[in-house]
């Protein structure tokens, strides 16, 4: 199950530099997750400090 991101992002870029995989980049208005490359190792919503990644 992947990951997505909120609306609770803040765009700090801590989840996309914690991504052993790439997954995450810089969407419009928040960080966004392509599911297709997450693996749910969790990583992103570990230090991310608002909680915006979350199991889908």
């Amino acid at each position: 199950m992947a990951y997505k991101i909120t609306s609770e992002c803040i765009s700090c870029g801590a989840c996309a530099a914690e991504c052993p995989v790439n997954a995450i980049s810089q969407g419009d208005t928040t960080y966004v997750i392509d599911a297709d490359s997450c693996i749910d190792c969790g990583n992103c919503s570990s230090v991310c400090p608002v909680g915006a990644p979350v199991a889908e």
